[in-house]
């Protein structure tokens, strides 16, 4: 779900916005004067995946931050204990936990993946 992005997100906000302000040695204000966003607004185009071994309070506020848009679903294998199994049935258990709607649970099981690799499959 975006790493520690959701968690930084005043950081990533207003404290990237500030870039190069207290820095006397170097002028990093150009970088911001090259971006055609705010730092910030480029960190919610992220995708960000599910493979949080079993974690819904990470996940609410990872889908929170990106939008359900920008949300796939993923499961880490094979880096999970179980082989598998165990971060699957923790991952399908936090995702159907979620109060969404059964629409953007299914965007982010299977839609956003299809769109976001044009796959017009049924």
């Amino acid at each position: 779900m975006g790493g520690m992005i959701p968690y930084f997100a005043g950081r990533i906000g207003p404290g990237l916005d500030q870039l190069g302000s207290r820095t006397e040695d170097e002028d990093l204000t150009r970088y911001l004067k090259q971006l055609k966003k705010r730092p910030f607004d480029y960190y919610k185009m992220f995708f960000a995946d599910t493979a949080l071994f079993g974690n819904r309070p990470g996940m609410e506020l990872g889908l929170s931050f990106f939008g359900v848009d920008h949300v796939l679903f993923a499961s880490d294998f094979p880096f999970d204990p179980e082989k598998g199994t165990f971060n699957i049935r923790e991952t399908i258990k936090d995702i159907d936990g979620l109060q969404i709607p059964e629409t953007q649970r299914q965007q982010i099981y299977e839609g956003n993946a299809k769109s976001m690799l044009r796959l017009n499959i049924k």
